[in-house]
């Protein structure tokens, strides 16, 4: 393979009792990421077109609670797969780039904060774009950025709470706040260790080959 291992093809790694990922395509997780993927557009158009604010907090506080129970039930089922494994960040990378556009859009949420998240996304990007070049597919998902990516899914509809009840704005915000800060913070750790992770697999194919490190 020219240099690069089989094992550079398949970077995903998974424990010992994790049920290892197949080609099907119709189960129940893949099925509720496609509907959240739907989620996404609706989403916009709910707040962004009719301004319909309590339908987007439901479908965001929807799109949010499924982000954890397809993991759930495709472990508990024994139904993960590699569409899955495509699917389900997909969905939250969509959902939070959207909500953070219309956030900004509408003033809920100040530029800084969303050009904050844009930038770590764009890390990601080059990131993956390198790894691209060397064989390797995207790393596997480190519980630091499951849990950033948690916390902002959570902050979300809790901000657009905020503003648009007026009477829940005090408790909303700060809760709201809380946890989007801390989900900044976290997404940026996790950033961080993609990069190192995408080092260390580049470092190990240019060593294969003879290259510099």
């Amino acid at each position: 393979m020219s240099g690069r291992s089989a094992r550079a093809e398949q970077p995903q790694a998974h424990g010992a009792g994790d049920p290892q990922p197949d080609d099907r395509v119709l189960t129940w997780p893949n099925l509720i990421s496609f509907v959240r993927l739907l989620g996404v557009p609706l989403f916009l158009y709910l707040f962004l077109v009719e301004r319909f604010d309590v339908a987007a907090i439901v479908v965001l506080a929807v799109g949010g609670t499924s982000d954890w129970v397809d993991g759930w039930i495709a472990r508990r089922l024994g139904q993960v797969s590699r569409l899955g494994e495509l699917l389900d960040p997909l969905a939250d990378r969509l959902y939070i780039l959207a909500t953070l556009i219309a956030f900004t859009v509408r003033e809920v949420v100040p530029w800084q904060f969303t050009a904050a998240l844009l930038a770590r996304e764009l890390l990601l990007v080059g990131s993956l774009g390198v790894l691209r070049r060397y064989g390797y597919g995207p790393p596997p998902v480190h519980y630091v950025g499951k849990t950033a990516t948690f916390l902002l899914l959570a902050a979300f509809p809790i901000l657009l709470l905020a503003a648009v009840v007026p009477a829940a704005s005090a408790v909303a915000g700060a809760v709201g706040w809380a946890l989007a800060w801390w989900g900044l913070v976290l997404y940026w750790v996790a950033g961080a260790l993609y990069v190192i992770q995408a080092r260390q697999l580049v470092r190990a194919v240019r060593g294969r080959q003879g290259g510099p490190a």
